[in-house]
C-alpha cells in the first residue's frame, strides 16, 4: 500500500527533504574547512528536518484524536437533541399505522424518496431535486472523510476503487456545482423575487433567516469540497505521495488561483478545507434538528404514517360512536384503552403522535397556505402556521419539562395561546392543504380536533353553527323543518306535471 495511506501527515512535506541524509562521511575527511562547515550545516539541517517529521507524525496522532473527539462531541449533542424531539412527540396520544402496509411503503418510495408531489411545481421541484440528490450522494463521500479522520489516511478508497474513483469524484463535483447553483436560485427567489408564500405573516425573522442560513451553509460546504479537490490536485503534481485522482473537471477551474502558493501553503489550504467540510457536515447535522430542515429525515416516517383514508373522510370519535350506537340499539363498539375524557384537542397532548411528528416534518414551504381558499380570501387561517404553532408549543413544553418545570400545566395551551378560534373556524375542511403538502402532512386533522374541543367541551361554536347542530340533532338536517317535510319543495313540480 502507498505509505501515504499509513501516515498521511508525516509525508506532507516536500519529498526532497527526505533525501538530505545521503551524505558521505568520506567527503568530510577530504574536504576543506568550508566543506566541513557545509557538512555541519547539513547535519543540523537533517536534524531539524527529522524533528519536523517527528512533529508531523505526532501531529497526525493529535489530529486523529482531535477528530475522534469532534465526532464524539457532535454525536452526543445530536443524540441529545434527537432524544428531546422523540420525547416531545411522545407527549401525544399513541396511534397505530392501520391500513395497507404495502401502500405505506409505496408512499415512502414515491413521495418521500421519489419527490413525486414536488413536481406539481416544476421549477422549484427541479432545483430541489439537485439539492436532494446532492445531499444523498455527496454524503457517501463523508464516509471516506470519517474513515480518513479516524485512521489518519487520505483518500482511503482511491486504491480500492482504481479507475472508478476519478469517475465517482467527478460525479460528486457535478452534484456539488448543481447544489451550489440551485441554492443561489433559491436565495434569489426568497430575497430578490420575494415569492409571496415566503413572506406571509407567520414567516417572521427567524423562519426567513433559517431558510437563508441553510442555503448559505450548503453553498459554503460545496465550495469547500471544490477548493479541497483543487489544492489536492496541485499537490499530486508536486509530491508523489499524494494519491492520484486523475483530472477533476470542476475543481480544475479553481487551480489557477491556488497554483502560485507554496507546497506548505497548499497543504494548509487542503487541510483547512477538509476540516471545514467535515466539521461543517457535523454542525449541519446538529443544526438541522433545530431547523425546519428536519424534514430531510422525518419526511420518510411521516409519509409512512400518513392517513390512507380517502380525503374528506373525517375520523369519528370512538367514544361518541359507541354512545350513539348504544342509544340506537345497534350494539356498542369497543372503546380503545386509555381513551382520554376530553373531546377534541385543546393542547398537544390531545393530538396523536403522528400529528406531532408531522409538525416537526413540516418544511414551511407554504404550499398548503398558498392553496387554502380561506387564506386566499383574506381569512387569518394559514395551515402552515397551524403546524408551526404545534411545533413551537411542543418545544415550549419539552424545554419546560427538561428543566423540571410545569410542562403542560403552565397555564398555556395550543388552542387560545397559539391558535385562535377565528383561525380554526375559517377552515372549510376542503383538504386543499392536505393535497398540496409534498410530504403528506395533514393540518386539517389538527384543525378539526381543536374545533371538536370548542364545540363539544366549551360549546363555543358560532351561533349559526350551534343552530345547525341543533337542527341536525332534532330534524336530521341542517334546516329547521321536520324530516316529513323534506320533499315538500317537489309538490309544486308534481302539480305542474
Amino acid at each position: 500500500m502507498n505509505p501515504r495511506h499509513k501516515d498521511f501527515q508525516s509525508f506532507a512535506l516536500p519529498t526532497e527533504l527526505r533525501h538530505q541524509e545521503k551524505i558521505s562521511v568520506t567527503d568530510l575527511r577530504r574536504g576543506t574547512k568550508l566543506d566541513k562547515f557545509r557538512f555541519a550545516a547539513k547535519i543540523a539541517y537533517i536534524f531539524l528536518v527529522k524533528r519536523i517529521l517527528t512533529y508531523f507524525r505526532s501531529m497526525a496522532i493529535v489530529q486523529q484524536v482531535l477528530f475522534l473527539l469532534t465526532l464524539v462531541v457532535a454525536t452526543y449533542f445530536i443524540w441529545r437533541r434527537v432524544s428531546r424531539i422523540k420525547s416531545n412527540i411522545q407527549l401525544g396520544k399513541p396511534s397505530e399505522a392501520a391500513g395497507d402496509t404495502s401502500q405505506r411503503w409505496k408512499n415512502v418510495l414515491l413521495v418521500a424518496f421519489g419527490q413525486r408531489k414536488m413536481f406539481k411545481r416544476v421549477i422549484p421541484a427541479f432545483l430541489h431535486f439537485w439539492i436532494y440528490a446532492g445531499f444523498i450522494i455527496i454524503n457517501l463521500e463523508v464516509l471516506e472523510f470519517v474513515l480518513d479522520g479516524l485512521l489518519g489516511t487520505h483518500r482511503l478508497f482511491a486504491p480500492f476503487l482504481g479507475s472508478f474513483y476519478p469517475l465517482l469524484m467527478n460525479l460528486f463535483e457535478l452534484l456539488a456545482v448543481a447544489v451550489l447553483v440551485a441554492c443561489l436560485f433559491f436565495l434569489v427567489r426568497r430575497n430578490v423575487l420575494k415569492i409571496k408564500r415566503f413572506w406571509s405573516a407567520e414567516m417572521t425573522s427567524w423562519p426567513r433567516l433559517d431558510g437563508n442560513l441553510i442555503l448559505v451553509i450548503e453553498i459554503t460546504l460545496m465550495l469547500a469540497i471544490l477548493t479541497m479537490n483543487a489544492s489536492d490536485q496541485i499537490l499530486q503534481s508536486r509530491d508523489e505521495h499524494y494519491t492520484a485522482t486523475g483530472s477533476l473537471f470542476f475543481s480544475s477551474f479553481l487551480m489557477p488561483m491556488l497554483d502560485g502558493l507554496s507546497t506548505s501553503a497548499l497543504i494548509g489550504v487542503e487541510r483547512f478545507t477538509w476540516w471545514f467540510h467535515i466539521v461543517g457536515i457535523l454542525g449541519f447535522a446538529l443544526y438541522v434538528t433545530y431547523s425546519k430542515h428536519l424534514h430531510i429525515f422525518l419526511a420518510f416516517p411521516n409519509t409512512y404514517y400518513a392517513n390512507l383514508e380517502p380525503k374528506g373522510q373525517i375520523k369519528n370519535m370512538p367514544v361518541v360512536t359507541n354512545e350513539v350506537k348504544s342509544m340506537l340499539g345497534l350494539g356498542a363498539v369497543e372503546t380503545p384503552a386509555g381513551e382520554p375524557g376530553r373531546f377534541g384537542a385543546k393542547d398537544i397532548n390531545d393530538l396523536s403522535r403522528v400529528n406531532l411528528m408531522a409538525a416537526y416534518a413540516c418544511t414551511e414551504c407554504g404550499r398548503c397556505t398558498s392553496e387554502c381558499p380561506a387564506n386566499l380570501t383574506g381569512k387569518k387561517l394559514s395551515p402552515r402556521k397551524i403546524m408551526m404553532d404545534t411545533r413551537d408549543r411542543m418545544e415550549e413544553v419539552g424545554e419546560s419539562l427538561a428543566k423540571g418545570g410545569r410542562g403542560l400545566q403552565d397555564g398555556k395551551s395550543l388552542l387560545g395561546d397559539y391558535v385562535s378560534k377565528e383561525e380554526i373556524n375559517a377552515c372549510t375542511s376542503c383538504n386543499a392543504c392536505v393535497e398540496a403538502c409534498p410530504v403528506l402532512i395533514n393540518p386539517l386533522e389538527i384543525i378539526l380536533e381543536m374545533r371538536r374541543y370548542v364545540a363539544m367541551e366549551e360549546s363555543g361554536s358560532p351561533a349559526q353553527w350551534n343552530a345547525m347542530f341543533q337542527n341536525i340533532e332534532t330534524s336530521f338536517a341542517p334546516w329547521k323543518f321536520p324530516a316529513s317535510d323534506r320533499f315538500n319543495w317537489a309538490n309544486e313540480l308534481k302539480s305542474k306535471s
